[in-house]
C-alpha cells in the first residue's frame, strides 16, 4: 500500500471503530419520554430504572413497602434510616429485585430498581407502576 492509501485506510478504521462504540454505547442510558403524572426523569441507567418522584421519602418508603406486598415478593433485607433505603426481595421466579430510595428533599426522592445483575425493564417498570399507584 502507498502511504496515502494507508493514511485513508487507517482513518476509515478508525471512523467504524468510534461508530461501533458509540452505537454499542447507545443503549446504555435511555430516558423514556412522556413519564406520568408526578414523575419527574424516568432512565433507563446501565441496568437499572432511575426516577425521582415529587413525593416524600416517607411517603416513598411506604408505597414501596405496600408494592412489595402487593406483587408478593418475598423480602430478603431491608435496610433504612432517615435519609435513604434499600429492599432487597425476590419474585417467585427467584429474580431479585432492589429498590433503593434517597431522599432528594422535603417532597423530592430518588427510586432506583435493578432486576437480577443486567436488569429487567419490563419487571422494573412493572415495580414502578406499584409504586406510583401507592403514592
Amino acid at each position: 500500500m502507498k502511504s496515502t492509501q494507508l493514511k485513508v485506510w487507517l482513518q476509515v478504521s478508525l471512523l467504524a471503530t468510534v461508530l461501533s462504540v458509540a452505537a454499542l454505547n447507545a443503549g446504555c442510558v435511555v430516558a423514556a419520554a412522556g413519564a406520568a403524572a408526578g414523575a419527574g426523569t424516568v432512565a433507563w441507567v446501565e441496568g437499572k430504572l432511575v426516577v425521582t418522584l415529587d413525593h416524600s421519602y416517607d411517603h416513598v418508603l411506604r408505597a414501596s413497602d405496600q408494592a412489595i406486598t402487593q406483587l408478593q415478593f418475598m423480602k430478603i433485607s431491608d435496610a433504612r434510616d432517615a435519609l435513604s433505603a434499600e429492599m432487597v426481595s425476590r419474585t417467585a421466579e427467584d429474580k431479585k429485585v432492589k429498590i433503593s430510595l434517597k431522599k432528594e428533599g422535603d417532597h423530592l426522592t430518588e427510586v432506583q430498581i435493578r432486576v437480577d445483575t443486567f436488569g429487567d425493564k419490563e419487571l422494573s417498570m412493572a415495580v414502578l407502576d406499584r409504586i406510583k399507584g401507592n403514592l
